[in-house]
């Protein structure tokens, strides 16, 4: 192996990027061949963070820690979690792509459906894509998304789960935190789609700006939201949150509609994404402040 890349954030920065910028995989797929991405947020966390056994008690002993993942997948290569490190992403839905899908009642846009068809797909290229160049330049490193045992559970608490979340990950790397429809408010808001690599390499982490894992969220705020209720056709979300199933069931169904209306195999929903307060920023003045400056802002206070 070639050990004398000098691996840094900005390294791995500049390669989600550039890969944005020039791969032939980063299509909508439509007649005019429009980009699926413009951006991403990137975020460092380290595989020793405590928050990963936080995940595995919380969500069922089947979720993996990065140790986990990285070893059943490059035994080879053998690490311990201190010298793993997990390199999450956001690619934030573009303006054109929000603004279909503000407009629907129902069923997805079509441009919403091309992004969780053709846009997912780029990301699926983009996970192997970094994985690989981190390989080529010496450091092992696989997609838990990508790797053959990845699987979806029952689950009695959460209905169904997976064995590795991206979304998870992504909170773990500072970069965003939950809403009361389960989404991940970021930066650049809950419309999104994430990615991650899991790396025998050490990146410094990025800091978690926020001390609750719904502080981005208006509604766990100060109780002012509630915009995904309203938002959600089937009603699968409410002020006790999200029913999973009822969620499932309307994308099944929407696999008829987007091939009906937009002639090709696709599915989606994300009405709750957009046409709310969190849908391309952070709506929580205090907690977005707080990011800017670099901060860690407090707990949000109890709901009366």
């Amino acid at each position: 192996m070639n050990n004398s890349t000098n691996i840094s954030a900005d390294w791995i920065r500049g390669l989600i990027h550039d890969f944005i910028a020039t791969s032939s995989h980063n299509t909508m797929e439509n007649e005019t061949g429009e980009a699926a991405w413009d951006s991403a947020l990137v975020g460092f966390v380290a595989g020793a963070d405590p928050i990963w056994q936080q995940y595995k008690e919380y969500v069922g002993a089947f979720h993996w820690t990065p140790w986990e993942v990285f070893n059943q997948q490059r035994p080879e290569a053998s690490a311990s979690a201190e010298e793993l490190t997990v390199i999450s992403w956001v690619l934030p839905q573009r303006e054109l792509v929000r603004k279909a899908n503000r407009r629907t009642k129902k069923y997805p846009a079509e441009e919403w459906a091309r992004i969780r068809v053709y846009g997912e797909k780029f990301n699926v290229a983009l996970r192997q894509h970094v994985a690989d160049s981190l390989a080529q330049a010496g450091h092992a490193a696989i997609a838990p998304m990508l790797v053959s045992n990845w699987t979806i559970v029952n689950s009695q608490r959460f209905s169904y789960a997976s064995s590795w979340s991206e979304r998870h990950a992504a909170h773990a790397a500072g970069l965003g935190t939950f809403g009361l429809c389960d989404g991940l408010i970021t930066a650049r808001g809950k419309a999104m789609r994430v990615g991650s690599v899991v790396a025998k390499v050490y990146i410094e982490p990025t800091p978690r700006p926020y001390a609750d894992h719904r502080a981005y969220c208006l509604f766990f705020a100060d109780g002012s939201c509630g915009k995904c209720i309203d938002r959600c056709p089937v009603r699968a979300i409410a002020e006790n949150g999200h029913d999973k199933e009822k969620c499932r069931q309307h994308l099944v169904r929407s696999r008829e509609y987007v091939k009906k209306t937009y002639k090709f195999e696709g599915y989606g929903c994300g009405l709750c994404q957009v046409g709310v307060p969190c849908e391309a920023g952070i709506p929580v003045k205090a907690a977005r402040e707080a990011l800017e400056r670099g901060e860690l802002p407090p707990p949000p206070p109890p709901l009366a």
